[in-house]
């Protein structure tokens, strides 16, 4: 099972990606407990995509046969460890794919949003609510072609999961504090920092 991450770089237009170990996956329920090594720990929230069927090369217009279900996933990334990595030149895998970085909801059917034109997305952290709209084609559209990117250069295996941003700013969280993801009105994902 891979864990794979997409980086948009909105300067560039581009994206990248990150791989997360199996045991960074935080499943629903669990708290994440804030790391020794670092004093700055990010969230952000995604849309994610589980991938139930092996493929290589595969296109984009046949990419949606590769998931039927979407899930919130919250991306954990120690700014500080990364900050470091990157004035260094190395890689940054230390600051993104530590244990528990990667916390995931339960998977809801993509059929429950695809007959909506757009798709509300909400992050809580505390009492204060980010939210943005997205319009359901253009994301569906965007995980395609990551789908087509991704399997040109890997085989996607069933039980991958693709995690895709929202663009929503990124809280700076501490202990005590608590993470809500919201899609469409519902709360898919609660999580408490400890």
């Amino acid at each position: 099972m891979k864990i794979i991450c997409v980086q948009h770089h909105p300067q560039t237009g581009n994206k990248s990606f990150v791989l997360k170990p199996d045991s960074a996956l935080l499943l629903k329920g669990n708290p994440f407990f804030y790391p020794d090594f670092s004093n700055e720990i990010d969230c952000e929230l995604n849309v994610v995509i589980k991938i139930n069927r092996l493929g290589k090369s595969i296109q984009a217009k046949f990419a949606h046969k590769y998931y039927s279900e979407v899930a919130l996933g919250l991306n954990f990334v120690a700014k500080d460890i990364q900050r470091q990595a990157i004035d260094g030149a190395i890689p940054h895998t230390l600051a993104v794919g530590f244990d528990d970085s990667a916390a995931l909801s339960d998977f809801v059917p993509l059929d429950k949003l695809l007959d909506k034109e757009n798709i509300v997305l909400q992050l809580a952290h505390n009492s204060a609510v980010a939210s943005c709209t997205i319009n359901t084609q253009t994301l569906i559209q965007d995980i395609n072609h990551t789908i087509e990117t991704l399997s040109h250069y890997m085989t996607l295996k069933i039980g991958d999961y693709i995690y895709t941003p929202a663009p929503i700013s990124h809280p700076t969280i501490a202990i005590n504090d608590c993470i809500e993801g919201i899609i469409n009105d519902m709360s898919l994902l609660k999580c408490r920092i400890k």
